[in-house]
């Protein structure tokens, strides 16, 4: 397993009864034919699972993602932290440490994840609208007018109602 960002080269592991590894996971010998060295620490292959679906990391590739204590497959990784390092509000990049908000396949620093009528921030348990990649709050969500002055919206049909988790 290589953790990215991390050093890829496992210390040597000698053969003699005394170089027996500990498994950072369940904190037994490692007698397996097969170990697992990722984040400094080795493993046991049955041991080093992601953190979300507790897929065994070692049978399904050769990187495992660390982060907010998470040790994590691409998958779940991508789903929680996204694969673009950037606010999609402000482009500004968001530290691999810096929690985060998401609409749509989009990705928002927490303090950029706004209403942009009222500028109002919106944060878990807020109900928001997402209406042609702009956010807007429960009280700010754009109508369409009978006489027909807002087009673009009729053209895109409004998604459903969102709420912030």
């Amino acid at each position: 397993m290589v953790n990215p960002g991390g050093s890829s080269q496992p210390p040597p592991v000698g053969t003699g009864s005394l170089s027996w590894k500990r498994c950072a996971g369940c904190g037994g010998k490692i007698a397996d034919r097969f170990l697992l060295y990722t984040m400094d620490s080795y493993w046991h292959s049955r041991c080093l699972k992601c953190s979300c679906c507790q897929a065994q990391l070692g049978e399904i590739g050769t990187s495992c993602y660390t982060k907010s204590g998470m040790i994590l497959c691409r998958n779940d990784y991508i789903r929680l932290f996204g694969n673009s390092g950037a606010c999609s509000a402000c482009g500004q990049s968001i530290p691999a440490s810096e929690l985060v908000m998401r609409a749509q396949g989009n990705v928002y620093h927490l303090k950029c994840f706004t209403c942009s009528t009222c500028r109002n921030r919106l944060v878990p348990g807020d109900r928001f609208h997402y209406i042609n990649g702009t956010l807007f709050c429960e009280h700010d969500r754009p109508t369409p007018l009978l006489n027909g002055h807002l087009t673009s919206l009729q053209t895109n049909p409004l998604l459903p109602d969102q709420k912030v988790c």
